[in-house]
Order: C-alpha cells, then structure tokens, then sequence
C-alpha cells in the first residue's frame, strides 16, 4: 500500500510551499524550547497531505509557520516565488485572508450566528468567495444552513468550519487535527468532506492527525519526530474516507 522512500522531488508538480531550513524555538522562562529542527518541506498544488506525529513532534508548528500564522526563527518559507519570511504582520494577515483556509479541532463558531451566517463572516472580506450556500452544501449541509450551532452535532457544527474555510475558494486547506473531538463514524463524515474539496475544488490539503488510519487517505504521509521530518510516505493506493477503520 505504501513506498517507503523519501521524497526529494515531486516530477513536474509545482510547490505551492517550500520551506528550507526552518527552526522555530520558543523560549519559556528561562528554557528553551525547539519546536523545529532545520525542516525541510515541500507542499504540492492538488495533493493531499497528512502530516503525523505524537504531541510535541513539531507538526501544528510547522503548518503554522506555512499558515502564516506564525513566523520561523531560522530559515526560509517561499508561497510560490514569494518569501513569507520576509513578510510584515500586515502583509502575513492579508496573505492568510486571501490564499489560506484553516480548520482546527475545535470549531469556533459563533453561537448566535447560523450555519449560513458563520459562512458569510468569510465570504464579506474575501475577493472572490463562492456563495454560503454553495459551501455548505459542498459539506453536505444544505438542510442546515438556518440552523444555529446549538441545533448541529459536533460532526456538522465541524462541516460549518470546513464550509467557512472553503468558501473563500482558498489555494490551501490547512488542518489541525480536525477529527480530535470527534467520535470515529462523525469523523469519517468530516474526512470525507475535506476529501471532496480536495478531489473536486483541486485545493491543495495538509491535514494533521495523531491517528495512522488517516494515513490511508493521502498521497503523501509525512511523519514528525522532536521536531524534524523523520521520514516521507508515499501512498501508491488512495483509500476513501469511508473505507477507513479507526
């Protein structure tokens, strides 16, 4: 199912991300904490990326810094030919606005808002957004989008997420964990509508995950270990999300 070999290159696909060399320490007090180790990583435009590894091994670190939600100590992050290492405050929030959607673990959805309505907190500042319904109904929830998050699962309130982060028709779908507080069968439903983003909007998606399973969903599966890229997967069979046992 998979060749265990690393990859150096990626033929004639092109990066839409090309970090070389990041570290990122923090320091805590008086110790000194380094979250990476001289990463090098590349992220290909249409692939779909899991990104492994237990707590701490520097994987929410890394897609941050890709993110541009926060910035290395050392090293170089280029967005196509563009140097984000480089980039103002300013310019890192408006390169996170246009080019960049995010889904995390816990789904930040404005209570007294309704599917629809957390949607279109997007889709009012984006360039070129697709309509609130379109992206809920790409997530299979066009018989909810005048509910309010009360009234969803935790599986739907997280297909809301996904349909905010997708309705600015972003170039990446960044996600962190996005199945952590989720039961197994809700989580597939939420693979399974990243999967569909990824497959029909070609947008490029690197998921994070502390569970192998999801391994089986992506063409590459790329592992972290204290900070560095311990090894790189690739997957010569894509499985399904609903063919996946957790």
């Amino acid at each position: 199912m998979y060749s265990k070999i690393v990859e150096t290159s990626a033929g004639d696909k092109q990066a839409i991300f090309s970090a070389r060399g990041i570290v990122k320490t923090y320091q805590v007090g008086e110790l000194e904490i380094n979250a990476l180790r001289g990463v090098d990583f590349d992220l290909y435009k249409g692939e779909f990326v899991v990104l492994l590894g237990p707590s701490g091994s520097g994987k929410s670190t890394l897609l941050n810094i890709l993110g541009g939600l926060d910035v290395p100590t050392a090293g170089r992050v280029n967005y196509f030919d563009e140097d984000l290492s480089a980039f103002s405050d300013q310019g890192l929030t408006l390169f996170r606005r246009e080019h960049v959607g995010f889904v995390f673990q816990f789904y930040n959805l404005i209570p007294s808002l309704t599917a629809r309505e957390n949607v279109a907190l997007v889709t009012d500042i984006a360039k070129d957004p697709m309509n609130s319904t379109e992206a809920l109904e790409i997530v299979g929830l066009k018989d909810r989008i005048d509910h309010f998050p009360a009234q969803l699962s935790g599986g739907e309130q997280q297909r809301v997420a996904v349909a905010r982060a997708i309705a600015k028709r972003p170039d990446v779908l960044l996600c962190d964990e996005p199945t952590g507080a989720l039961d197994s069968t809700t989580g597939v439903i939420v693979l399974e509508a990243i999967e569909r983003v990824n497959r029909e909007l070609g947008t490029t998606t690197a998921v994070i995950t502390h569970n192998a399973a999801i391994a089986a969903m992506a063409d590459r599966v790329v592992s972290l270990s204290g900070g560095g890229i311990a090894e790189t997967i690739v997957n010569k069979v894509k499985h399904p999300a609903r063919e996946i046992s957790w």
